[in-house]
């Protein structure tokens, strides 16, 4: 037995042997790395993709989908591409696809494009905050940056006008206000169409003395709004719509006869109120 231990002791703590096992492990190590990146490279899985063109607010159905294999490694690298068809449909929990988007054929579905179908108004008028009114806003493809401009997203409106010694004047006038709906001269929202739309107006829901000021600013010949849009970060995080510049709303007041609440007692107006003013309407210069 001792003999055993003693040769076994020599083979071990000789050089060549060592270099042998050491060669030997490296081997082994190679393999199993080598086998488990070409598994990793080859490992796939199944995801959903659009059958066919998916427009904006659709409910999505199982006649819509098909499900193809991709590499693991794809889905890994892409965290908010959809898995599972159960994300998609659903019959307790009807899914859409959201507003400003569509999943063109043969695309992947990712989560940003897909919402419940209950969280999507009907109508712009449906979520509307007590105390605001709809304002339409003439634009067109190139004031809308190519059509850029989607439901949801917060932007900025800007004024440009002539001064009456011929300056230009261009500033902020109201920020953080979010669009609506975006509509073409029919009034159709462009974007529950896969066919191409041409935006003619941007609807926006604003307090009340905002639409006034709004509605005063769009009958001044010499003043032009100026839609701007932001970044994701400025529609993710938006503050509280308000006016920008009172020297703006105040210039524009200028151009305006503001027509006073006036109580009224039994359906007449009241006697201490003139009656000129009474039949006095905006007027704008």
């Amino acid at each position: 037995m001792g003999n055993i231990v003693t040769t076994i002791k020599r083979f071990i703590s000789n050089k060549n042997t060592i270099t042998i096992l050491g060669v030997l492990l490296g081997i082994v190590v190679l393999y199993v790395g080598y086998n488990y990146r070409v598994n990793q490279a080859v490992d796939t899985v199944a995801i959903p993709y659009a059958r066919q063109t998916i427009t904006a607010t659709s409910e999505i159905t199982q006649e819509m989908i098909n499900t193809t294999e991709v590499l693991r490694s794809f889905v890994s690298a892409n965290d908010n591409v959809i898995q599972q068809t159960s994300q998609l449909v659903s019959t307790t929990t009807p899914m859409c696809v959201t507003y400003g988007t569509s999943v063109p054929e043969g695309a992947f579905f990712y989560a940003e494009q897909v919402v419940t179908c209950s969280s999507m108004p009907n109508s712009i008028l449906d979520d509307m905050p007590d105390g605001y009114t709809t304002f339409s806003m003439s634009v067109d493809i190139h004031t809308t940056y190519g059509n850029s401009m989607y439901p949801g997203d917060y932007i900025d409106l800007y004024v440009r006008m002539r001064s009456s010694d011929n300056r230009t004047i261009f500033g902020k006038l109201i920020e953080s206000i979010e669009i609506r709906d975006v509509r073409d001269s029919q009034g159709v929202s462009v974007f529950l169409t896969s066919q191409a739309k041409t935006p003619s107006e941007l609807l926006f829901a604003v307090p009340d003395d905002l639409f006034w000021l709004l509605n005063v600013a769009t009958e001044i010949n010499s003043l032009e709004l100026v839609p701007v849009p932001r970044n994701a970060s400025y529609t993710s995080n938006p503050g509280e719509t308000s006016v920008s510049s009172e020297y703006l709303r105040n210039l524009i007041r200028t151009y305006a006869q503001e027509i006073p609440d006036q109580p009224v007692y039994g359906g007449t107006a009241s006697t201490n109120t003139n009656t000129n003013t009474n039949n006095e309407a905006n007027t704008t210069e």
